[in-house]
């Protein structure tokens, strides 16, 4: 599904300045354009860098919503340690369970209460884990667990803006519900925008 789509740019400023990170020199962003052909939409591809140098400490809770029957956003990328909690926004009970890595059930619970499930088991990044609610079984969404804050989620049209990187040499890979695409090396220098595409396939 390709309801939820994230703005890119602030909302990535936003994203890297959640959590602490060590220091770092001179940084720039890395954008481009994700295609997944035969979709009529882009949206929900998570676009990171797969390993970053240093520790990476999650500043505070991040948050996934029950909203109108849907998990929302549809796809929360995450570092490594970070609390997520879960949400019921809507008038009906919601259940979140995951059948993927340790796996998990948080139960079920009335509109305006949450539950916290914190993502520090992951022993290989990236680690998905399908978000799943037993009372609404059409209910679909995803929390991805990745090594760094350097990563970006794609609105529709496919476009998506990582901020703050520290210039290095790094691998740039791309997550989506339903495609796949190989890494690709990327070379980021300060204060010179790098652009990176892809093409994904199913």
């Amino acid at each position: 599904m390709f309801r939820h789509s994230v703005v890119i740019g602030s909302v990535c400023t936003a994203i890297v300045l959640a959590y602490v990170a060590s220091p770092i020199g001179a940084s720039d962003s890395i954008t481009g354009v994700v295609k997944v052909t035969g979709l009529a939409s882009s949206a929900d591809a998570v676009v990171y860098i797969q390993q970053a140098p240093g520790s990476f400490t999650p500043a505070k809770p991040a948050q996934m919503d029950q909203r109108q029957m849907q998990f929302v956003p549809h796809v929360l990328p995450i570092v490594a340690g970070t609390t997520v909690k879960f949400l019921n926004g809507d008038p009906t009970p919601h259940n979140v369970f995951s059948p993927d890595n340790e796996k998990y059930n948080l139960g079920t619970w009335p509109q305006g209460q949450s539950k916290d499930y914190t993502f520090n088991k992951c022993a290989k990044t990236p680690c998905v884990y399908t978000q799943l609610c037993r009372v609404h079984p059409e209910m679909e969404g995803y929390v991805v667990v990745l090594q760094n804050p350097f990563f970006a989620v794609t609105n529709k049209e496919g476009h998506y803006q990582i901020d703050n990187v520290p210039p290095g040499s790094y691998t740039l890979a791309v997550w989506h519900e339903k495609a796949k695409a190989q890494p690709k090396p990327v070379i980021v220098e300060a204060s010179k925008p790098t652009t990176v595409d892809f093409v994904l396939g199913r």
